[in-house]
């Protein structure tokens, strides 16, 4: 059995946890509220003694055991989320370019003719300060998604170093032609 499916999420105070009867898991915190509708080889239940979501599969099979730990995360993702919330950081590494927000837009300038135009999708909240890009918001997948179209716009280069990359990644850097050793 899956070790970590095995493992009930726990529910921290204020947060108010939902399981429906059409197989919907409803997660209301602070920050907002997200759903899943979980795959039909798993169940969830709340288990209000232990204050804990309760993720089991129904059958022994393949498909439900990857199914299974998969659900758990899910569900913990969504807990997480509508308590602490999740970020991503992005730095902008070029000469003279930047990036500013306008409404739901995130406008690029980095090195192209024209200015990139990234729409900011709903439940995601972006913010420029210097040359970093800042992506917060409840929804986990959501504000990696934003993070990777971001980034997707100008991935960074091995040569210079140019690109936009996440604040905690390492780029790989190549060494360019050499000059004066002809043959």
């Amino acid at each position: 059995m899956s070790r970590l499916g095995k493992k009930p999420v726990p529910i921290p105070d204020g947060v108010k946890v939902d399981v429906g009867g059409d197989r919907k898991v409803t997660v209301q915190g602070k920050l907002g509220t997200l759903s899943i509708t979980h795959r039909p080889e798993v169940s969830v239940r709340l288990d209000d003694d232990a204050r804990a979501v309760v993720v089991e599969r129904l059958r022994e099979s393949r498909p439900a055991k990857a199914f299974h730990g998969l659900t758990r995360s899910l569900v913990r993702n969504m807990v997480q989320g509508v308590t602490e919330g999740f970020k991503k950081e992005l730095d902008i590494v070029g000469v003279g370019w930047n990036a500013q927000v306008q409404g739901r837009t995130l406008r690029l300038n980095i090195g192209y003719a024209d200015t990139r135009v990234v729409p900011i999708p709903d439940g995601v909240d972006v913010a420029v300060a210097g040359n970093r890009i800042t992506v917060t918001g409840a929804d986990r997948q959501a504000v990696g998604q934003m993070a990777a179209v971001v980034r997707g716009q100008r991935p960074p280069e091995p040569y210079n170093g140019k690109g936009i990359k996440y604040s905690d990644e390492t780029i790989v850097r190549k060494q360019g032609k050499a000059f004066g050793s002809g043959g």
